[in-house]
């Protein structure tokens, strides 16, 4: 009979050699207890994980449309507060030209009406969200409105140029005080131009005509933004901006009531169009949050096709896990008595 013997330190290095093991499975359970999935995708489905893969991509690219379109849905929310609020000052200017035209508002008030409308119309149309302009269209990083009061205006030296261009005399002159409503009248339409015509991206807007167009769906499309160019905005910043003006000048009684006249049409006209616009922005809104409720029916599905691939029973990993825990920490402690085995310890 042959007798043999067993190192200590061959048996150490066993030991440390399925500690190891045991700690990586322990990783790989721990993950799996924390994600719900297996580890290794791979090396668990075989043949299978193009499957997986394919479902995964699906997946996040649906999600990635829902995240966008909860952007596109804040953005619009923004721009139809803007819109209220740009509405109810038509609104408040429209009843104080209503009562000047009746005699009822002193000149003063009616003009200062008009500044404040101009003021928060300019406010409102460049306000932003998330670092974007709301109403500039594509051109987003720009203020889509510029101030017509502020110094070096070129949308005020363009208006006082048509003045006096139309009169021989400027709005302070005192022969402005010898207006007569027709002549008025005729400015008024030579100036229109400015504000709804081609003058009005010269001199005041920096927007785009063209929206910003965002994917709503895999197969679905929808404009969702609104320019500062738009028909009503420019008849309410006219309406305001002659009022303001002329108001304040030397112009005739004849001719300040022609100019109030013409811009309760303006406002009425911006009402309507600003309505419109409105009920098209809710519109857009309506269909996006619908996009998105499909959108996220459809991930369901997929997130369900996922887990039922790499899915695990979160009880059977979690009692992975403390076994694993249990064995590495025998482990440990059989690698330190076996460390403190020695022959000259026996033979003490």
């Amino acid at each position: 009979m042959k007798t043999s013997f067993i190192s200590s330190a061959a048996v150490s290095q066993a030991m440390r050699y399925s500690l190891v093991r045991s700690q990586g499975d322990l990783v790989k359970a721990q993950k799996e207890v924390s994600t719900g999935k297996v580890a290794d995708a791979g090396l668990a489905l075989g043949a299978r994980t193009a499957s997986s893969i394919s479902f995964a991509r699906d997946f996040e690219r649906l999600n990635g449309i829902v995240d966008s379109n909860g952007l596109v849905s804040s953005r619009l929310s923004a721009t139809q507060k803007a819109l209220d609020q740009i509405t109810l000052a038509a609104q408040d200017f429209l009843a104080t030209l209503t009562s000047a035209s009746s005699g009822d508002a002193l000149s003063a008030v009616t003009q200062a009406s008009g500044a404040a409308t101009l003021e928060a119309l300019t406010a409102l149309l460049n306000s932003s969200f998330n670092g974007e302009h709301l109403f500039a269209g594509t051109n987003t990083d720009v203020k889509p409105i510029d101030d017509f009061n502020a110094a070096g205006s070129t949308a005020k030296a363009a208006f006082d140029a048509a003045f006096l261009a139309h009169f021989g005399f400027a709005q302070n002159d005192p022969a402005a005080n010898a207006i007569t409503k027709p002549d008025m009248e005729a400015f008024l339409i030579s100036v229109e131009p400015q504000f709804t015509g081609p003058g009005w991206q010269a001199n005041w807007s920096n927007a785009t005509d063209q929206a910003i167009v965002s994917r709503i769906a895999l197969n679905e499309t929808a404009v969702t933004s609104v320019s500062a160019n738009n028909d009503g905005v420019r008849k309410l910043a006219m309406a305001a901006a002659t009022i303001s003006d002329l108001l304040s000048s030397e112009v005739s009684i004849a001719g300040q009531s022609a100019a109030i006249a013409r811009a309760v049409t303006l406002v009425g006209e911006a009402i309507a169009d600003l309505g419109t616009l409105r009920a098209e922005t809710g519109i857009t809104e309506k269909r996006v949050t619908d996009a998105s409720q499909r959108i996220k029916l459809q991930s369901d599905l997929f997130e369900r096709q996922i887990l039922d691939l790499e899915g695990v029973d979160p009880y059977e990993a979690s009692t992975r896990v403390a076994d694993l825990l249990s064995h590495i920490e025998t482990s440990y402690a059989l690698t330190a008595r076996i460390q403190q085995l020695s022959f000259l310890r026996f033979l003490g």
